[in-house]
């Protein structure tokens, strides 16, 4: 019984070193689409409210940005014309994807119903 017990904590012991080795690399913000100033260019930025009561936030975004519509890709132009056509911005949501560790924006999704 003893042994069972030594070789549990032992196990659990082992585990708990490779739990506290996970980061974020990517976080996700959802926020209302009349919060967010979309880029001009590929390669420009990005800024939008985390929050009600947020500042906004400026990131860059790239070439590798990818801009969704329905989980349809789209380029930056017609991912701006979609959202440009939207009525009632501040119900509608869009999903902006961050990472943190290249600190560059990966996705800006929407989905249109």
């Amino acid at each position: 019984m003893k042994y069972r017990i030594l070789l549990t904590a032992l196990v659990l012991s082992l585990a708990l070193p490779a739990a506290a080795q996970f980061t974020t690399v990517k976080l996700a913000h959802e926020v209302a689409l009349s919060t967010v100033r979309l880029p001009q260019s590929a390669s420009g930025t990005i800024a939008f409210k985390p929050c009600g009561d947020c500042d906004f936030q400026t990131t860059r975004v790239t070439g590798e940005t990818q801009y969704l519509v329905n989980e349809r890709a789209l380029t930056l132009v017609k991912f701006r014309q979609a959202v440009a056509r939207l009525e009632n911005s501040d119900e509608k949501y869009i999903t902006v994807i961050h990472h943190i560790e290249r600190d560059f924006i990966t996705e800006v999704s929407i989905t249109i119903r």
